[in-house]
């Protein structure tokens, strides 16, 4: 003889591991409270237009992300701003500079995961207090006239704050993700697609690919109501090489199969070359040997070379996140080693002075 099911309790197959939830604004009391003022909006439109046309080749500028592996101060960060927004001005007849604003960080299990999950930097995860933070410095960034870059990774990051934002990318982890292929395809800034973890390329390619497509998915709309987004594609990806688990790729033979590729593919070919990470063994004190390495590229003829990124900050190095905050060392990185303000601004200066030569030659 059977026995009926017991009354199923409301709960018991649901949250089982949430320990609560937390009210989120919607993302248009967040723009409203902070919107993107007139010059801010210039800067992202200017910066966007710059990006797309030295991607499809129409701009012969080198394009340069450069800034902090990870923003976690705002006054550290603003003071950052200042000294590249007047040093893009020196350089803007041959660079165009962008600030990386990285606020999201991917982790490979666990740890600090960035200025707009947890701000205090205390595990706290004040995640309202994080978007109203990185809005504020995204629109101060861009009011210098400094185009902002960041990375795409949290899925409902976007509605938020991706109308201050001039250039974003996929890292490594999110490159093959179907999800970021799919947002990807939404942005209205042009998006690179780095390598993923291993080190090949065709995974890049591949998602630029997919990204330009047409996709729908699931995300929220202005009022925090939950919506199908249907996308057009973004037709401004390029690849960024940042090494893999067998070392360095941006020797030019890397440079030649990522243009190859992205040829067979139908693209407009464009690599970035990402002078940290693997392409650097994580060492910050070799990002410059592979900026010059990429740049002699570039000059001797690799025209598939349209950009160039680097870790920097006020300082060099990194330092370790401890139970006193207040023994952190202002301007040097919490996550990856960043070169320091000096070394930054002779890169950018010796670029300047090679694509001169360069122009001269041409």
């Amino acid at each position: 003889m059977t026995h009926p099911d017991p009354i199923i309790q409301a709960g018991r197959t649901e949250n089982l591991n949430v320990s609560g939830f937390t009210p989120l604004i919607t993302p248009r009391a967040l723009k409203a409270g902070l919107p993107l003022t007139p010059q801010a909006e210039r800067t992202v439109l200017a910066g966007r237009k710059a990006a797309q046309d030295i991607v499809h080749g129409r701009d012969d500028r080198l394009l340069v992300v450069v800034g902090p592996c990870s923003i976690h101060n705002f006054d550290q960060a603003v003071e950052y701003a200042g000294r590249l927004a007047e040093l893009r001005e020196r350089v803007k007849d041959r660079l165009e500079v962008h600030m990386r604003v990285y606020v999201d960080k991917p982790r490979t299990t666990v740890g600090w995961r960035g200025y707009l999950m947890d701000p205090d930097m205390t595990g706290e995860n004040d995640i309202n207090k994080g978007l109203s933070l990185t809005r504020e410095l995204m629109i101060r960034v861009s009011e210098l006239g400094l185009p902002v870059a960041t990375e795409l990774l949290d899925p409902f990051a976007p509605q938020f704050l991706f109308d201050a934002v001039a250039w974003a990318c996929l890292g490594a982890r999110t490159t093959e993700s179907q999800t970021h292929r799919v947002m990807a395809s939404a942005v209205s800034a042009p998006m690179g697609f780095k390598n993923g973890t291993g080190g090949g390329l065709k995974l890049a390619v591949d998602a630029i690919v997919a990204a330009s497509h047409p996709h729908a998915f699931f995300t929220v709309d202005d009022d925090g109501q939950a919506c199908i987004v249907h996308t057009r594609g973004n037709p401004d990806g390029h690849v960024i090489l940042r090494g893999g688990r067998n070392g360095p790729n941006y020797a030019p033979q890397f440079v030649a199969e990522a243009e190859s590729l992205m040829r067979a593919a139908g693209l407009d070919p464009a690599v970035m070359v990402d002078c940290s990470h693997a392409n650097s063994g994580s060492d910050h004190q070799r990002q410059g040997l592979v900026w010059r390495d990429v740049l002699h590229q570039r000059t001797r003829g690799q025209k598939a070379i349209k950009g160039l990124m680097v870790e920097s900050n006020l300082r060099p190095g990194k330092q370790s996140l401890g139970a006193d905050l207040t023994q952190l060392v202002p301007g040097v990185s919490v996550t990856d080693a960043c070169v320091g303000w000096d070394e930054t601004e002779a890169l950018l200066l010796e670029a300047h002075a090679a694509l001169g030569r360069e122009t001269v030659s041409g």
